[in-house]
């Protein structure tokens, strides 16, 4: 079998991810669903009929090849496509209206162009959990489900829950974040492929498992260069590198999925950002009854790594090793042991992030 030809260089081995706007040929233009499209404009959507400013929620359904808007309490709706030009007419339309909040739903990377085009025109905007938005639908009996009737159910959880707009991350951050998620995926990919490896027991498939597993490594070491140049590059990532891999138990791996992944960290109450990652106990109570709390949501990618570097600290660092041995001792089990030190773990690199003051153990 002939060898794998090695990777040339950085530059051809990991192209630039693009998102490619889809159905950008034929676009369909802006269709009214209802009358009051038609009739509202900026001034009458802004103002009730007594004369007094009313607060604008916005919620917009996001599908490949369309936006399904909804604009409360007007209860106008519209649809356009969802291509460059219309999304840049639906950030002016917005905008003449001063929504309070815009609410999209996250689904699977569809939103971010959209998002991003209405954050640049300075609009108030909010990605959250599509299963957010669906337990409140099933708490206010919408069980029906459709791109208009979702658009409408976002809108209202825009207008009761009112979701905090966080900033998203300009061009360079996103492709950083693109790296990294690669990375990740090509990491399983492998050890699916040595999984495969140990259980094959034919010397050609055997062969052949170990060049897709070379492959792959090669793969992982160019992407690992390439995020290496984009943080070396920067000087706040390159200086918030170096803070958080101060810290025992926190190498490049977990410093750079925190980077990318994370950017709350130093900006949140340690209550906060545990809860955002999902390593915060949840009580779970009912009036004498009381059940063991767990961890719940978060950013599982983020906790993966956090899981990896408490156990690493654990061994290697003081003020870590000794929360998982306290712990230890006094009957808590391993598993609960080491999330507590995740936490713990957390909290420091926060507050590091936060006082831009590297690790000491004083």
């Amino acid at each position: 079998m002939g060898k794998i030809p090695a990777v040339k260089s950085r530059r051809e081995t990991v192209r630039p991810l693009v998102l490619k706007t889809v159905g950008e040929q034929g676009s369909p233009p802006v269709i009214p669903l209802t009358r009051t499209v038609a009739r509202a404009g900026p001034g009458r959507a802004r103002i009730s009929k007594d004369g007094i400013m009313e607060n604008i929620f916005v919620g917009i359904d996001v599908s490949k090849d369309r936006l399904d808007v909804c604009v409360r309490p007007q209860g106008e709706s519209f649809v356009i496509a969802r291509d460059d030009e219309a999304v840049a007419g639906l950030s002016v339309r917005l905008g003449a209206l001063s929504p309070r909040l815009i609410v999209l739903e996250a689904t699977g990377g569809l939103q971010v162009k959209v998002a991003g085009a209405l954050a640049a025109a300075g609009l108030p905007v909010a990605v959250v959990n599509p299963r957010q938005v669906r337990d409140f639908a099933r708490a206010t009996g919408q069980l029906a489900k459709t791109d208009r009737l979702d658009a409408a159910v976002i809108a209202r959880f825009a207008e009761a829950v009112k979701p905090d707009p966080r900033p998203l991350p300009d061009e360079t951050s996103s492709a950083l974040m693109a790296l990294v998620s690669r990375r990740r995926e090509l990491v399983q990919l492998r050890v699916a492929e040595r999984n495969r490896r140990r259980q094959a027991t034919s010397r050609w498939v055997q062969r052949d498992l170990e060049a897709s597993i070379e492959a792959l490594t090669l793969r992982i070491e160019a992407i690992d260069l390439e995020i290496e140049d984009q943080v070396k590059g920067s000087p706040i990532w390159r200086l918030k590198e170096d803070l958080l891999k101060s810290v025992p138990g926190v190498g490049d791996i977990v410093s750079r999925t925190l980077i990318a992944e994370l950017p709350e960290l130093g900006h949140l109450t340690r209550r906060k950002i545990a809860a955002l990652v999902g390593v915060a106990p949840m009580a779970r109570e009912s009036g004498a009854w009381k059940g063991r709390r767990q961890i719940a949501g978060g950013r599982p990618s983020v906790r993966t790594v956090l899981y990896m570097a408490a156990v690493t600290a654990s061994r290697c660092n003081p003020v870590i090793g000794a929360l998982y041995e306290r712990l230890i001792a006094a009957g808590k089990a391993p598993k609960v042991a080491l999330i507590a030190a995740m936490r713990k773990l957390l909290v420091i690199l926060n507050a590091i992030a936060r006082d831009q003051k590297p690790w000491t153990t004083a």
